[in-house]
């Protein structure tokens, strides 16, 4: 029976334990990972073992540019990443952050192999999980509990997605700034002030009078 966990991100608590297994076998977080969803048989695990590939990445190189076919699904092992698109202005809206434990693809170019419109690249030196789509279709044949778990993934993502657009067309840019620190206090000291100005949608210069204010406020 699969356990009720939010399959689009384990708790960034856990990622120290994580991280400390990574050094023996990186595989090993990934099958924990799967394991705190729904135990899985020895030839799962396996199959697991065989589908997903370990890659490595420096800061700032691509694992996706605009223009080509996003071919993997990628879980986080250790690192951070970002999906933007580019504006013809040169700036770049951030559409999701990723760290450990969390899952980042162009969920489109991936399902229909077409050519993205997005960009994945990594904020830190990270190291990822990657899954082909036919190699994942395969792992829905021979290991059918993953549909369910993928599927869940997908929907969490579309969940995630629809919550941030009702806080854009809802929420001042102070909300959405306080919502971010509340949801995601693990990512302050990661990225940059550029960085989560292009998340919420602002100038650098306005997120620095949004802090400043909030700090005014906290010492009245």
């Amino acid at each position: 029976m699969l356990k009720k966990l939010d399959l689009y991100s384990v708790k960034i608590a856990e990622s120290g334990q994580m991280n400390s297994n990574k050094k023996d076998n990186p595989v090993s977080v990934l099958l924990n990972y799967f394991d705190r969803m729904i135990e899985l048989s020895s030839e799962e695990r396996e199959l697991v073992t065989s589908k997903f590939h370990w890659r490595q990445y420096k800061k700032h190189q691509f694992i996706l540019q605009e223009g080509d076919i996003c071919h993997h699904f990628n879980f986080v092992l250790n690192g951070c990443l970002r999906i933007y698109k580019s504006t013809e202005s040169g700036g770049i809206h951030i559409l999701q952050f990723a760290v450990e434990n969390w899952w980042i693809n162009d969920i489109n170019s991936f399902h229909k192999q077409k050519p993205s419109v997005l960009n994945i690249d990594a904020i830190e030196e990270t190291e990822i999980f990657q899954i082909t789509l036919d190699d994942l279709k395969d792992l829905y044949l021979k290991a059918p509990k993953f549909e369910r778990i993928f599927r869940i993934l997908v929907e969490n993502a579309y969940f995630k997605l629809q919550e941030r657009l009702l806080l854009n067309i809802s929420s001042t840019a102070e909300e959405r700034y306080c919502y971010f620190c509340d949801t995601y206090p693990y990512l302050l000291q990661r990225l940059s002030q550029i960085q989560i100005a292009a998340y919420l949608g602002i100038t650098p210069e306005f997120l620095s009078r949004i802090k400043k204010k909030s700090l005014l406020g906290g010492a009245s």
